[in-house]
């Protein structure tokens, strides 16, 4: 039975991490002059700092932690910061609808009133942090800039990581750090200290942030908006600050800059450090990096064909570029949109293509989600490698390589069974998706189709955001119970999410 009190300081300090987040934000607050926004994000804050630091005081001693109760720390504290985390959305959304004089709140919309609902604050929390950018609004421009920042700026900490953030402000001595860090589906180090490693990683993001932000503006979008989007291109979360996500622009040059921005967020953090440091040559000796672009050119080809074969768009240039832009936003996890409503207007054909592209993911090591392309990778080197062992004699000694590595027969079998148990489990909880989403959104020739459904499902397990038009405030609750369990198991790789719920069951039990 696993002791949860000698957990609590861990999770204490992820909350205390993300309170600082909502005081940070007050300050987007003042500068668009919404006062009426600033007590829900200090009692949002208050409340978050208390709750942190209670847990932080349930034990006296710092307590070394294992594998297991990293799990437990990662999938607990991420379920917590989303759960705090919708404050904001429902104690904003709650002043402005019971409209207080004195802090001249502006006119209540049906998107902001959705909020006041507290399991969409929930979804809209969970999608955010878990970098999955399905939403519960109707129209994203009419947000208060203070929910504008909060579901971008919940996107972009989420990319990286809760809990490096926690690492690199609240560093945890001694090997907890590290336990935390690999627990968060993450294991590449960058520096031999795990405090030196989340450090680097966050002045490669804040970066490549700023350049993504820049680029935008160069290309059109107005700054606040570039803002936004670079945040959430880079850390491949999707939200956006407008009604219709990228469409909205309907602009050639903002999409083809948007492109090496995902791309950006779609490599491993240590690629990126080795490419600053001038080795150039990761981009092609990096075993996912390489299969990334070749997925990338193979997937966007093969979409666009799709796309000019059924006539949906005009032109093939047309097709070339909405085709390239949902594939490598469906790859890399962002779920910017330039398509509208895929479900629709796009074949079932291409809408499984996309499916296909979500469900794989890009870089392990970066800021995506999906089965990820090393286990990609190991599962089919891995196959091959077994096929070719039936033609060798039992005396040959034989070395299995993976990414520059070369693993004994012992070290293959468990990386290979690895990637073969995430798959399996990740197939296994999106058919359960499908199965209850099938049961309760309405279905048929004029409604959502089978093909909709998997792909909406595999949208928000994979957390990628695309939508075939099912996610919305009007979603039956069933439903949006289930796309919160599918991002936050897509966003931990399920694993710590299972392993937290049997560890509950077993304390139950201990205790009845």
């Amino acid at each position: 039975m696993v002791e949860f009190e000698a957990l609590s300081r861990d999770v204490g300090r992820i909350l205390q991490a993300l309170s600082g987040l909502m005081f940070v934000s007050i300050f987007v607050s003042v500068v668009w002059g919404e006062y009426y926004a600033v007590p829900g994000l200090l009692i949002s804050g208050g409340i978050t700092l208390v709750v942190g630091s209670a847990l932080t005081r349930i034990v006296s001693e710092e307590v070394e932690i294992g594998k297991l109760h990293g799990m437990i720390i990662a999938a607990s504290g991420w379920f917590l910061v989303a759960v705090f985390g919708s404050l904001p959305f429902y104690l904003i959304a709650l002043t402005v609808r019971s409209n207080p004089a004195v802090l001249a709140t502006p006119e209540l919309t049906p998107t902001l009133d959705a909020f006041t609902n507290p399991l969409n604050a929930l979804f809209e929390s969970m999608s955010g942090f878990t970098g999955t950018g399905l939403t519960m609004t109707d129209d994203e421009s009419v947000l208060p800039h203070t929910l504008q920042w909060w579901r971008s700026f919940s996107e972009w900490v989420g990319g990286v990581g809760v809990i490096v953030l926690t690492t690199a402000i609240l560093a945890r001595p001694g090997s907890g750090s590290l336990t935390l860090y690999e627990s968060e589906a993450r294991e590449e180090k960058i520096h031999p200290s795990i405090v030196s490693t989340v450090h680097t990683i966050w002045w490669i993001f804040l970066l490549f942030t700023f350049l993504s932000i820049t680029l935008l503006w160069l290309a059109g979008m107005p700054i606040w908006h570039a803002i936004n989007h670079g945040m959430t291109g880079l850390s491949t979360g999707g939200f956006s600050v407008t009604d219709g996500s990228i469409g909205a622009y309907d602009s050639v040059v903002i999409d083809f800059t948007l492109v090496p921005v995902m791309i950006l967020g779609g490599i491993a953090f240590p690629v990126h450090y080795l490419v600053l440091q001038g080795e150039l040559r990761n981009f092609y000796t990096d075993l996912q990096t390489r299969w990334f672009f070749v997925f990338l050119a193979l997937g966007s080809g093969v979409l666009t064909s799709l796309l000019v074969i059924t006539g949906v768009y005009d032109s093939e240039f047309e097709a070339f570029r909405y085709g390239l832009f949902q594939f490598v936003s469906a790859l890399s996890c962002t779920g910017f949109q330039t398509a509208g409503r895929l479900g629709p207007a796009w074949p079932a054909e291409a809408q499984l293509a996309i499916a296909f592209a979500m469900s794989i993911g890009a870089a392990a090591g970066s800021t995506v989600g999906g089965i990820k392309l090393i286990r990609v990778a190991t599962f089919f080197k891995g196959t091959l490698y077994r096929i070719q062992g039936v033609f060798y004699p039992d005396t040959v000694i034989r070395r299995f390589e993976l990414d520059g590595r070369k693993l004994s027969d012992e070290e293959a079998s468990r990386e290979i069974e690895e990637a073969a148990i995430i798959s399996f489990l990740w197939v296994v909880f999106l058919s359960v998706g499908t199965v209850v989403l099938l049961l309760v959104v309405p279905s048929g020739p004029n409604q959502f189709t089978l093909e909709n459904v998997i792909f909406e499902v595999t949208s928000a397990q994979g957390n990628v955001g695309l939508s075939a038009g099912i996610t919305g405030p009007e979603m039956p609750t069933p439903a949006k119970v289930m796309f919160l369990f599918n991002m936050w198991i897509g966003r931990l790789e399920i694993i710590p999410v299972l392993v937290l719920i049997r560890s509950l069951f077993e304390t139950f039990d201990g205790y009845s």
